[in-house]
């Protein structure tokens, strides 16, 4: 089941504003008793919001707190990123970029380490990887990503790798200013890039080109979803 949050421009200002108050009161207990029960109780009573209507807002009390913690931070980092100066940084630094830009906007670790435990859990694992599919997404299409073939997908997926792997490594990183993590977050997306450079030099070697003939083919029968914000569904194809 999915379930709206925060931001969520499908549901009124004032339920976001509620949904907002009960976070803030939340994160004060997350670190001490995670994304739980006992931590959704504290919260709504500290919010003085109504039991039967946080009940309403949050069906799943402190899990759709987690959610709507992530959906912030990804505002967060969009707005962060819409006041940068990228004028001269190649697309990969304005990735990394965005990446450490969503890492930074977190005030507690802690309770991005307690969602990583929760959304490990198997009747979660789903809103998980919805949500960094979602970090994914906002970030390219603020960077202006226009693609609409298999590509919307490989680029979100690429990236959903390289996020995941990066929150991981941060969670454990206590260099200096996270320098080690920005480390990683460059290897990783120069990893990528190595990738992308060996795709281009098979497609235009004559030799090779042939062996992509039929995943090319399959490829441009793909399409990106008609609505650029939802997660990853079923492939649709083009009918010629």
């Amino acid at each position: 089941m999915t379930t709206k949050h925060h931001s969520d421009p499908r549901i009124g200002s004032e339920a976001r504003d509620i949904i907002g108050q009960l976070l803030d009161a939340a994160l004060s207990h997350v670190p001490f008793d995670g994304w739980s029960a006992p931590t959704f109780a504290s919260a709504v009573e500290e919010s003085r919001v109504a039991p039967a209507l946080a009940d309403v807002l949050c069906p799943r009390g402190a899990v759709d707190l987690a959610v709507a913690f992530h959906k912030r931070g990804d505002q967060l980092m969009l707005e962060r990123l819409a006041t940068e100066s990228m004028i001269g940084l190649r697309f990969r630094d304005k990735i990394a970029l965005a990446v450490r830009l969503r890492l930074e906007i977190v005030e507690d670790k802690e309770a991005v380490r307690r969602g990583t435990t929760l959304f490990a859990l198997p009747q979660y694992t789903g809103d998980g990887v919805g949500l960094i599919w979602g970090t994914a997404n906002a970030i390219w299409l603020a960077l202006g990503d226009s693609s609409e073939d298999i590509n919307w997908y490989t680029k979100r997926g690429t990236l959903t790798g390289v996020y995941s792997s990066t929150v991981l490594y941060w969670l454990g990183d206590d260099s200096p200013g996270h320098q080690a993590s920005w480390d990683f977050l460059d290897r990783r997306i120069d990893n990528v890039m190595q990738f992308e450079k060996l795709k281009a030099q098979v497609q235009s070697n004559p030799l090779l080109k042939p062996l992509l003939t039929g995943p090319n083919w399959l490829a441009k029968q793909v399409k990106a979803p008609s609505r650029r914000d939802d997660l990853p569904g079923r492939w649709t194809t083009s009918r010629r």
